[in-house]
């Protein structure tokens, strides 16, 4: 699998609340390919979905969303950061951003107290957004980068978005922060479309019961409880897809997923990712196994459900 176009989506900055970025490249490259796509979608957005975008497939029965946007950090008053999401910081990470005065590399630093700030030789405007510096490293065996969460999602629709017949593809907003354009999205996805089963294209935890390597998580629960019913529709297509797969069940943690059940909406959801270890740091690393196993599972679900 050639990972060219991950390595550029995790250069793209695009922390919550500034997923312009990401937007206008994923709309270039989509009017670039779709003529080469088996289905080329249809492309819908606009200010009334803010910086969200839908790919509309044939006649689409199932949605896939994968959030466009990354933890972070905003600068606050005097050198202070204040987190944007739940990055794990850590002194002596590189972030960069830009503000009126020009582009911007600095070091983040952790006080003994816990408190963050910026190490650079000028005082950087207030609300300027930094994120982690680009640095994708790919072995036989392993991705590591930051961003994976969630550009690797991002990456995997596109992929997905080449050979799709009969669906929606939904790049979504303001996750990290406990979602919002999700549920905007939704409201289009079911009033116009009447599509309201869900499959949540994101990056998951490596922990005691979700291993490197062992396939991609399908998630039974994480603060969000899926509806059963739709889990054992999904699990039946992945027990004979020959795709392996691992089960998850956590009790925190949350995703787009949770967005639409909080939303008066009745879509059905389940979340089905590779796991990463590193979560939310500048080194978050993902099998590359469990990505193929992702990529393959979508594609049997997209075309059985």
């Amino acid at each position: 699998m050639d990972f060219t176009l991950l390595k550029h989506l995790c250069g793209i900055r695009g922390v919550s609340g500034d997923e312009s970025h990401v937007k206008s490249f994923l709309l270039s490259y989509v009017e670039q390919q779709r003529h080469s796509w088996v289905v080329p979608p249809v492309i819908v957005h606009g200010e009334e979905l803010q910086d969200g975008i839908l790919l509309v497939f044939g006649t689409p029965r199932t949605a896939v969303f994968s959030h466009m946007d990354t933890v972070g950090y905003t600068v606050g008053y005097g050198a202070e950061l204040i987190k944007i999401g739940g990055p794990s910081a850590e002194s002596g990470a590189i972030l960069v951003g830009k503000d009126s005065v020009s582009e911007i590399q600095c070091e983040l630093h952790v006080s003994d107290q816990g408190t963050l700030s910026y190490l650079y030789h000028r005082d950087v405007d207030r609300g300027t957004a930094l994120s982690y510096k680009e640095d994708f490293n790919q072995s036989d065996a392993y991705l590591q980068s930051p961003y994976l969460d969630n550009r690797l999602g991002v990456f995997v629709a596109l992929k997905l978005a080449e050979k799709m017949e009969n669906g929606i593809i939904a790049f979504s907003c303001y996750e990290e922060v406990g979602g919002g354009n999700t549920e905007v999205l939704a409201r289009v996805i079911y009033e116009t479309y009447r599509v309201r089963q869900a499959l949540i294209c994101d990056i998951t935890w490596v922990t005691s019961g979700v291993q490197h390597g062992n396939g991609v998580a399908i998630s039974l629960r994480d603060s969000g409880i899926p509806r059963k019913k739709f889990l054992e529709t999904v699990l039946s297509i992945a027990k004979t897809s020959g795709v392996d797969y691992q089960l998850e069940v956590e009790s925190s943690g949350g995703s787009d997923g949770n967005a639409l059940q909080r939303s008066c909406y009745p879509f059905d959801w389940c979340f089905i990712g590779a796991a990463e270890d590193h979560v939310h740091s500048p080194g978050e690393k993902v099998a590359i196994k469990d990505v193929q196993d992702m990529l393959a599972l979508y594609q049997v679900l997209l075309e059985t459900l």
